[in-house]
């Protein structure tokens, strides 16, 4: 269980706490306050019912939040102890008396919920904490169900499907939920790694639960994820969490080429040394399903003990590859993304991208699964500057306009909302389908969904235009963010710097552990040539406008090159002299 994880290693860094405004505005630092009782409370349970006596940085104040009320997002990594910041106030909500429903808990992956079921039943007792999934039988889900109804249990775990069914949020409803947990909260936004439209629903949800306290939990999350995050699940004020993104742990290198051939021979090549001088495993991670294939079969013929992982696998099949990686029985898992969330190995040695990922927030995801231990581990992206070409192409946003229109006018035709299984009905559009249709949609503002179902509450061909608009923009935004990936490929700066600026921190000095640090190349990232104007007027995180592309954020400081948020258009690099002489951006 991941809060098992005592005090902290000395490399560990102090939480950023921050607490922004729901519009986004730049966040200012919170004071923890002083402990009163409550923490003192927390603190109690922590020690003695979790056994964790030295509470990480952050911890504290999210508990304090939650227990008092407070919505609260913590984007922590893996490990940290995100799961203990709400089960400690749960049990104290829980046991105080004053609410009697159990603490709801959304979580993706079953063997996930399975973990935390059993973490939480080892610590506190037997049927503390109950899960209603596909991986218990009916009998067992109607004594979950049961255990919740009578107060016996104190948290129960869904996946996010299981909401999309009126029956099941109404029972909920009923329980009088005070806490409400979205694990792994990225996938509720589309800027995020791992986004899953079944997640969408959840700040509806929220509303028909009585809007309960509700905790968002994420490893990574950006700026712009963050904010999203906050509209979707309507987090009202929440308090902001962001523990320092830094691995220092871990070294960061790329590896450029240029021929497809020399990259693959150079990652089996660069795999099979590390397994041996690193005497540890390891992930090579693939854009494609055959590749993974391709890479595990050529390192069993190197004597290495591989195996690939993607999503087109039968799912026992999957299964038997996650739990020899997890038990130690494989070097190598040549993996797509479909192997993420539910890996939590403290001893993987090295991660390898044969080809370049999405975006610097799936990069970081996916190669922060090296040393979790604490302890040196490697971190490589072999680049070839003609994948981008690849990566573009799969930016594109298209959203199906016959399918749309079809929906539109089933919804024009009724002035009373329908449910979601009577649009299924008569678009003859599998349930599924119908909630992408509406995850489209819902963006335009022209509809409106409650407890009675979902209602166009303007003329259907604007909410088209609008879906493609946003659409567009979706695909400007994401294209910019391959060209982060470029951009932190290319860096003759400190990569460590450069990935950092994009989560919105930053390093003071160059870190020493990334490739170009060790050969010498890298110059302070923040080092501009700005005309002796040192601040320049535009520092990280200030509010900004351009004439063309509108509002944004100063995001980083790169040499002479400033990064820009743009809501409109993503990431934009901009010379910072260039912004000086010529009066690119203003202030806002």
């Amino acid at each position: 269980m991941t809060q098992a994880t005592a005090d902290p290693p000395a490399d560990v860094p102090g939480a950023h706490v921050v607490e922004p405004a729901v519009t986004g505005t730049p966040a200012a630092q919170a004071s923890p306050g002083t402990p009163g009782p409550r923490e003192a409370a927390l603190r109690r349970i922590a020690a003695e019912t979790f056994g964790i006596g030295t509470l990480r940085a952050g911890q504290l104040e999210g508990m304090a939040a939650l227990a008092a009320g407070r919505d609260l997002l913590a984007v922590m990594p893996t490990s940290y102890g995100k799961s203990l910041i709400y089960q400690v106030p749960g049990l104290l909500l829980h046991h105080s008396g004053t609410r009697t429903g159990p603490t709801l808990v959304v979580s993706p992956l079953i063997s996930l919920q399975e973990d935390q079921v059993d973490g939480i039943n080892d610590a506190v007792g037997p049927g503390t904490a109950v899960a209603i999934n596909s991986a218990h039988t009916s009998a067992e889900q109607d004594q979950a169900w049961a255990a919740a109804e009578d107060g016996t249990a104190v948290f129960l775990f869904l996946a996010p499907e299981q909401l999309a069914k009126d029956s099941t949020v109404d029972r909920l409803a009923a329980l009088g939920i005070p806490l409400l947990v979205v694990d792994e909260a990225h996938c509720v936004t589309s800027w995020g790694h791992d986004f899953r439209p079944d997640y969408l629903r959840l700040g509806e949800v929220r509303e028909r639960l009585g809007n309960p306290t509700t905790a968002a939990l994420t490893a990574t999350a950006a700026a712009p994820v963050r904010e999203e995050i906050q509209r979707r699940l309507h987090l009202d004020r929440p308090l902001v969490l962001v523990r320092g993104f830094d691995r220092p742990n871990i070294h960061l290198a790329v590896t450029r080429h240029h021929e497809d051939k020399a990259k693959r021979r150079a990652v089996i090549a660069q795999a099979t040394a590390f397994v041996a001088e690193l005497r540890g495993p390891g992930l090579i991670y693939a854009a494609k399903r055959k590749d993974t294939e391709k890479y595990a079969a050529k390192l069993t013929r190197t004597g290495l003990r591989a195996a690939a992982y993607h999503a087109g696998m039968p799912a026992p099949e999957r299964t038997v590859v996650h739990e020899a990686f997890q038990a130690g029985t494989l070097d190598v898992v040549a993996a797509t993304t479909a192997f993420g969330m539910g890996i939590d190995k403290p001893d993987v040695r090295f991660v390898l991208h044969a080809d370049i990922p999405e975006s610097l927030d799936s990069y970081y995801q996916q190669f922060g699964r090296a040393g979790r231990d604490g302890q040196p581990a490697r971190a490589v992206l072999h680049y070839r500057s003609e994948d981008l070409g690849l990566r573009r192409f799969f930016t594109t946003h298209t959203p199906d306009q016959p399918s749309l229109r079809v929906l539109l006018a089933v919804l024009a035709a009724k002035d009373t909302p329908l449910a979601r299984d009577e649009l299924a009905s008569r678009t003859r559009f599998p349930s599924r389908r119908i909630t992408a249709l509406l995850n489209q949609l819902q963006d335009t503002g022209l509809l409106h969904s409650d407890d009675d179902g979902v209602r166009l509450t303007g003329d259907p061909e604007a909410a088209l235009a609008l879906a493609v608009d946003l659409a567009e923009t979706r695909g400007r935004v994401d294209r910019s963010r391959v060209e982060m990936i470029r951009g932190y490929a290319e860096t003759h700066h400190c990569r460590r710097q450069f990935l950092l600026g994009y989560f919105g921190e930053e390093l003071a000095g160059p870190c020493g552990n990334c490739d170009t640090c060790l050969a010498g190349e890298a110059a302070p990232s923040g080092a501009a040539d700005d005309g002796g104007d040192s601040g320049g007027g535009f520092p990280v995180g200030s509010a900004v406008v351009h004439a063309e592309w509108g509002p944004g954020q100063v995001i980083q400081r790169d040499g002479d090159v400033l990064t820009v948020l743009f809501d409109s258009e993503g990431y934009k690099t901009l010379s910072h002299r260039a912004v000086l002489e010529r009066g690119l951006l203003k202030r806002a």
